[in-house]
């Protein structure tokens, strides 16, 4: 794979008190479309969740949504007709499974403890080596920062050995995540296209 076709986004179902969390779901939806890439989600319709979808709809991009059944009534999903591809599942597992054999990368914006356990646990196939996918950290206004730090901590004191695997990638504003994605897969992807190459310089 050379490509990023569909990118998953860890988000929150709450839009958080700060506007400037949805103003970049709506930015990053935004970037997304004009982009090409499918956005992968949790398919809520309310929060960082549904601006994030909005945006991708709006500006003509395509949206899967996957959502386990019991979240229904709580998330309200938005009907098919409006999501594109709304996929339910019976579990938050099989959701998280389905997210990962779809995306080829994932990025977290600011959420609560969902968000925070969907990020960790790709955190984790990757420092075993499961996978080499980006994991990306929007860290919009030092959202991520008591992570990062956190996970500073656990290298410092050695309970994280695996430093050349465990390989995260931060940005600080929304508009760096995909020029930071697609050079990461220009540094694995040796077969990266003068097409993609042209995206990451014009972004």
């Amino acid at each position: 794979m050379s490509k990023i076709n569909a990118l998953c986004v860890y988000c929150g179902s709450s839009p958080g008190t700060d506007p400037v969390f949805v103003d970049a779901a709506h930015t990053f939806g935004k970037i997304l479309a004009e982009n090409d890439i499918r956005l992968v989600y949790g398919g809520g319709s309310a929060g960082l969740m549904g601006a994030l979808a909005d945006a991708v709809l709006k500006h003509g991009g395509d949206v899967t949504g996957i959502i386990p059944e019991f979240l229904i009534n709580r998330e309200h999903p938005r009907p098919r007709q409006h999501a594109q591809e709304l996929i339910v599942t019976r579990d938050m597992h099989e959701r998280k499974a389905k997210m990962f054999d779809m995306a080829d990368a994932f990025v977290a914006l600011p959420g609560g403890i969902g968000t925070l356990e969907e990020l960790v646990e790709q955190l984790t196939w990757l420092q075993l080596g499961r996978h080499r996918k980006p994991v990306l950290l929007a860290n919009i206004k030092g959202f991520w920062q008591p992570l990062i730090e956190l996970i500073e901590h656990m290298q410092l004191l050695g309970f994280i050995h695996s430093e050349r695997r465990f390989s995260y990638l931060i940005v600080d504003r929304i508009e760096d995540a995909l020029p930071r994605l697609l050079e990461y897969w220009a540094a694995v992807q040796p077969e990266l296209t003068p097409d993609q190459k042209k995206v990451i310089e014009r972004l």
